[in-house]
């Protein structure tokens, strides 16, 4: 095998910090068995609903008033409910890990689906109806690299 580790023709070593080096993944790293934890971590994703059977999308919103943050994506997630059909799966707003970064308090919506331009004019037609102060910001994140 070939990569960073080691170089063409020499063996070289791989160190994993984890606190759980029994898990599966790490065990199908270590047994270098790509098929085995393709086809069960294919196998969950399609039991969860998670990529690629469906997409994710992360609406955040975001003040510098944590109050003002609160209340707007409470808006948002309100006309999302009304507005979203089977096709959207819409969670509650939570804050992040992290829900301060650089002065702004952050809330964020999962939405389950399978992006389609119905699905991005529902959102649009939500987020276009929402009153937001100066401050505020919106963004969407479509499968998102990470949830924090």
């Amino acid at each position: 095998m070939h990569g960073r580790a080691g170089r063409e023709g020499s063996e070289g070593n791989v160190i994993i910090q984890t606190y759980n080096p029994d898990s599966f993944p790490i065990e199908c790293a270590k047994e270098q068995d790509y098929i085995k934890f393709y086809n069960q971590e294919i196998k969950l994703r399609n039991v969860l609903k998670y990529p690629p059977f469906c997409d994710i999308i992360k609406l955040e919103v975001s003040d510098f008033d944590e109050h003002t943050a609160h209340l707007i994506v409470n808006s948002v997630y309100d006309n999302l409910l009304k507005l979203s059909g089977k096709e959207m799966q819409v969670y509650s707003p939570m804050p992040p890990p992290i829900n301060k970064v650089k002065k702004r308090y952050r809330w964020r919506i999962i939405i389950k689906c399978k992006l389609s331009n119905q699905v991005i004019n529902k959102i649009n037609l939500c987020i276009n109806s929402i009153k937001m102060t100066s401050n505020t910001r919106i963004s969407i994140d479509i499968n998102p690299n990470n949830m924090s």
